[in-house]
């Protein structure tokens, strides 16, 4: 046991020891190049990086915002689901739908919303007629306006 300790510790030591190196090595570069060090770290430094940065963040959750802005709404799925959530995040929850919209099973998708909706650690019947029933309304909603 003391072995695997010290072994543990030992390759703790050594990936400190490689990233003060590194950083060392990244000091030495900024104080001999000066603000060219930059090159050294950075592919593309003259290119469009700084513009076109969080584009892919932008493009990429359209789809999320479309499911916030419906869970939002006066929707009357929308104000069941919120009913049924209580005080559990409306943001957290509207991020689980949007990675459970993915699934390309229709029936792992259910089951996917169906554990949304019960949460963790609740005390709600997976197999309740109701949650199922709210479930399926979500999905047939999300399939309208997505």
């Amino acid at each position: 046991m003391a072995n695997k300790r010290e072994t543990h510790c030992n390759n703790q030591v050594d990936t400190f020891a490689e990233a003060l190196a590194t950083a060392r090595q990244m000091q030495q570069n900024w104080l001999t190049y000066g603000v060219d060090f930059v090159n050294i770290y950075v592919e593309d430094v003259e290119g469009d990086w700084l513009e076109t940065w969080g584009h892919d963040e932008i493009l990429g959750n359209s789809q999320l915002d479309t499911i916030k802005e419906f869970l939002v709404s006066n929707d009357s799925v929308a104000v069941k689901v919120r009913q049924h959530l209580g005080e559990r995040s409306l943001f957290d929850f509207a991020v689980n739908l949007e990675e459970s919209w993915r699934i390309s099973q229709v029936d792992d998708r259910l089951s996917a919303v169906k554990n949304l909706l019960a949460g963790e650690g609740n005390s709600i019947d997976i197999d309740d007629i109701r949650l199922f029933d709210l479930a399926n309304s979500l999905l047939v909603k999300l399939a309208e306006i997505l």
